[in-house]
């Protein structure tokens, strides 16, 4: 789709004009790709880039996981729930403020890490974009999230 040229009123309900349709569609379906190699590392999804999350930071508050993450706590904290049932993080309320709940890496989750190492590369071979074109997806994405309300990428 080269220009948008609408014949009628009626044209900008057609599916083939609106921008969220195609990045539903390509988000379930990377989704559907990642699930191939996280199953033999035993992760969903969710459950992937929360522990993406806590390898970058060890400890962090479920509160910012779920903002770094655009997940609300009725998504994430099942996720939490599970992690820690797998051994790879204990979940305890912070002594300064009870109402915080810190999670924090254990050994067996950071061990998980090499495990992971081969999933990026697995998943990029199946987008199949140069560099430049991942460069300027990835950018106009948080540009879409940062005009969203969301925060931009640091």
């Amino acid at each position: 789709m080269d220009e948008l040229k609408f014949e009628n009123k009626y044209d900008t309900l057609k599916l083939k004009y609106q921008l969220c349709f195609p990045l539903y569609a390509c988000a379930k379906e990377v989704v559907k790709k990642y699930r191939t190699f996280l199953d033999e590392i035993n992760l969903t999804y969710t459950q992937y880039i929360t522990m993406m999350v806590m390898w970058e930071y060890k400890t962090i508050s479920a509160k910012e996981i779920g903002e770094k993450l655009y997940l609300d706590s009725g998504t994430l904290t099942p996720v939490l729930k599970s992690l820690a049932e797998k051994g790879y993080v204990t979940r305890q309320r912070s002594k300064e403020d009870e109402r915080v709940l810190i999670v924090e890496v254990t050994e067996r989750g950071m061990a998980l890490r090499d495990e992971a190492l081969s999933v990026p590369s697995h998943v990029s071979t199946c987008v199949n974009l140069s560099q430049e074109e991942s460069l300027t997806l990835y950018n106009l994405l948080y540009k879409i999230l940062g005009n969203l309300g969301g925060t931009e990428e640091e």
